[in-house]
């Protein structure tokens, strides 16, 4: 199938698409809850003749949307969970409320999610057409914020079937992605103790408040002795109540911790729980800890992401209106000041930085970033690397915002259904859906990404970081 035809079929669905991706933003449901989400993109795909199936995983709101049969089988990850806190009104170039204090699409995932239904179209198409053996799954993945979701499910084997996977993510640039990410696990502490007088009779209480605040300054000078490259995070989640003059009872806090490998991200947590040990001793209170979540930090494939920026390359780029621009100008002057594209990609040598220059400053970068193997870890986390340790797997950056927009932002939420963003998605159909079929369409090329993933995650291959008997937890 022919680059042009890719880009008839995705455009001859483009109000379809738009529409659902509009829905999902509208819902802006988090971690576990996206249930309107959900089957906003079950119908879509039912609507394009794929078999659904929804639950997988022992995930209530992660699903399946499969076409074809046979080998390959190609995977496209889609995400649909919005943020905390972010809700925005569409089109403002302003902070403004859409609904004061309610979740918002922060990371473009109502985008995510339906671009990567719009690659499946294409490939179901080129099945249909071809009669080839083959199979696409699109997977509904829950809870990528906070959540985790792909790692519960590749816990449960729901990936192992597949020969490779595919994903993009919303951006300001075009780009093959090229770096890895931070392993994490995330952590509840709780810390129980005794209430009191805090006048009258304190030394009778035993603050777990305390405890929490102890904890807290033992991790900071933990911070000290891990690697450059680890995070440690925390938000107190109870504090015990609001009265000062009670000696606090019960205290909670969450702590999140990353490095760039899984046994580093174990190491800090253990640290940490040891941590929080020490704080109830100190405190004489009560201490339980509960493990949330974790992901794994990403397994670059130099096959895949060689051959996702080759159709980077083919697929011809949107174009924008000069309102488009405008608006675009608008949003880049409303972002803080960030470091620019050229400091962020001081790996790339004198070639690429010169480029970088030459294209610095527009108000939307369409244009697509030299690719080069880079493998480092960028500063996040994402539980795409759970799904990349089962099998080869790749993915694109496309531009759906004005240049410099920061990362969970209003500005995101606000450009999250605009012209801009629908071109962006698009594209990155276009693209992913071009790359799944010259994997279907070249077995050799699968081969080498096999082959090459095969040596990456020697020798003790995929081990999830998540333990048996820990289930996913909705945040609302």
């Amino acid at each position: 199938m022919s680059i042009e035809k890719i880009v008839e079929i995705i455009n001859s669905k483009a109000e379809k698409l738009t529409h659902a991706s509009d829905n999902v933003w509208e819902y802006a449901e988090t971690a576990f809850v996206e249930n309107k989400s959900m089957e906003e993109l079950c119908a879509l795909l039912e609507s394009e003749g794929f078999k659904v199936e929804k639950g997988i995983g022992d995930v209530p709101t992660a699903f399946s949307g499969t076409f074809g049969s046979g080998k390959p089988v190609i995977g496209l990850l889609g995400e649909y969970d919005a943020l905390f806190g972010l809700s925005q009104v569409a089109g403002a170039t302003h902070k403004e409320w859409y609904h004061e204090g309610c979740p918002g699409h922060g990371c473009g995932h109502n985008l995510l999610g339906v671009g990567s239904i719009a690659a499946a179209i294409a490939v179901k198409n080129y099945l249909e057409e071809s009669g080839e053996s083959g199979t696409v799954i699109y997977y509904g993945c829950p809870g990528e914020e906070g959540g985790s979701g792909k790692a519960f499910m590749a816990r449960e084997g729901v990936f192992d079937c597949l020969d490779a996977a595919i994903t993009w993510h919303p951006g300001s640039v075009n780009a093959a992605s090229n770096n890895s990410s931070l392993a994490n696990i995330q952590v509840k502490f709780k810390f129980k103790g005794v209430s009191a007088h805090a006048a009258g009779d304190p030394y009778n209480g035993r603050s777990a408040l305390d405890a929490v605040e102890l904890l807290n300054v033992g991790v900071q000078f933990l911070r000290e002795h891990i690697i450059p490259e680890a995070r440690v995070h925390y938000a107190i989640t109870n504090t015990g109540g609001l009265s000062p003059n009670v000696v606090q009872p019960v205290a909670e806090v969450l702590y999140l911790c990353r490095a760039p490998k899984n046994a580093q991200a174990q190491e800090i947590y253990e640290w940490v729980i040891d941590i929080a040990k020490g704080a109830a001793l100190m405190t004489h209170t009560e201490m339980e800890y509960e493990f949330i979540k974790a992901c794994s930090n990403v397994i670059n494939n130099v096959t895949l992401e060689k051959a996702l920026y080759e159709n980077l390359n083919k697929v011809p780029l949107p174009t924008y209106t000069d309102e488009e621009i405008k608006l675009a100008a608008e949003y880049k002057k409303s972002a803080p000041a960030v470091q620019d594209l050229a400091e962020k990609n001081v790996d790339g040598g004198a070639e690429v930085q010169a480029f970088i220059r030459e294209h610095q400053g527009k108000p939307i970068n369409n244009f697509i970033m030299p690719y080069y193997p880079s493998g480092k870890a960028m500063g996040g986390s994402t539980d795409v690397g759970d799904v990349s340790w089962v099998c080869p797997t790749a993915q694109i950056n496309a531009a759906t915002l004005a240049a410099d927009t920061p990362g969970h932002s209003w500005q995101i939420v606000a450009q999250g259904k605009s012209s801009i963003a629908h071109k962006g998605m698009l594209y990155a159909g276009e693209v992913m859906a071009a790359t799944v079929i010259d994997l279907m369409k070249n077995p050799k090329l699968l081969e080498e990404a096999k082959a090459e993933h095969a040596q990456r995650v020697a020798p003790t291959g995929y081990v999830c970081p998540i333990p048996k008997g820990v289930k996913p937890q909705a945040i609302k």
